[in-house]
């Protein structure tokens, strides 16, 4: 096995630094396929110019992580892929340590990797530390970087499209797990990720308010899918008086920042109970 029998795959909105980053930190052997959720002729032009192991793929509008990772997954040709966020970066033996940990474990359908808060490598691309990988069985591994084995998924198929953003990956996970097949972390593959920082400073507020909406949507539509709409409804029932009786609290103290919020919560929430679909889109 080599580098090239991995596909990245890339999914990005306002990305445009950010996921420079990323792309330098990968083997240029290595193929990626970015989907930018947009319509922007420019940034797929810069990219492809720049990085010539890039394909980008647009997607004319923003529709979402499941959506647009199913569009790359649908793409790959390689027997692996790995599911990264632009805030992330690669180690020099990241894809390598990916490759013996899926050779040694066939079975795996999603490995995880270890997240690094900072992008010191200290002694993690000697041989010694290749050879001593560590691989731990676990329900589900994070977003930002999921290695996926694709003979395993044929029969479970990719993302819920249903899900905009959030919780996503927690499902498929479920999924992975229900058709009998396993899920590693290893602590030894590592992956620097800065953490919600994807986007652009400058949308800060909008992704803010997005957020918190798709958040609350996700989570009544996650737990109505495993558990029916009646335990879910008192499942979210107390998040949703919170959220209500804040509102209020905010409006009382003209807090108009908090109030937006929470306002933003407050519809999330209820807009996934009545079965309307995960419609909101940050407004930039």
């Amino acid at each position: 096995m080599s580098i090239k029998d991995i596909t990245i795959v890339i999914t990005s909105f306002k990305s445009e630094k950010k996921i420079k980053k990323c792309l330098n930190s990968i083997d240029k052997e290595c193929k990626v396929i970015n989907i930018e959720n947009s319509n922007n002729l420019n940034y797929r032009e810069d990219i492809e110019k720049e990085f010539n192991n890039v394909k980008c793929i647009l997607s004319g509008e923003n529709i979402g992580y499941g959506r647009a990772n199913n569009i790359g997954l649908k793409e790959v040709k390689t027997k692996y892929a790995l599911i990264l966020n632009p805030d992330t970066e690669l180690f020099t033996n990241t894809l390598k340590n990916f490759l013996i940990a899926a050779k040694e474990n066939p079975d795996a359908a999603i490995i995880g990797p270890n997240i690094r808060e900072d992008k010191k490598e200290e002694n993690f691309t000697s041989t010694e530390e290749i050879k001593k990988l560590t691989l731990l069985k676990t329900d589900v591994v994070k977003g930002y970087a999921m290695f996926l084995n694709l003979s395993h998924f044929e029969e479970v198929g990719f993302f819920d499209e249903k899900f905009f953003i959030y919780l996503e990956e927690i499902d498929l996970c479920r999924r992975v797990l229900k058709k009998n097949k396993k899920i590693y972390w290893s602590p030894n593959i590592l992956i620097y990720h800065e953490g919600g920082r994807s986007h652009e400073s400058s949308i800060d507020d909008e992704i803010e308010l997005s957020r918190n909406w798709h958040w609350m949507w996700s989570s009544f539509y996650y737990n109505k899918k495993y558990r029916g709409f009646i335990i879910s409804f008192f499942i979210i029932l107390p998040k949703l008086l919170s959220a209500i009786f804040k509102v209020v609290i905010y409006s009382v103290f003209v807090n108009r920042k908090k109030k937006a919020i929470y306002s933003q919560r407050v519809s999330g929430l209820i807009n996934s109970m009545i079965g309307k679909e995960s419609w909101y889109r940050p407004k930039i």
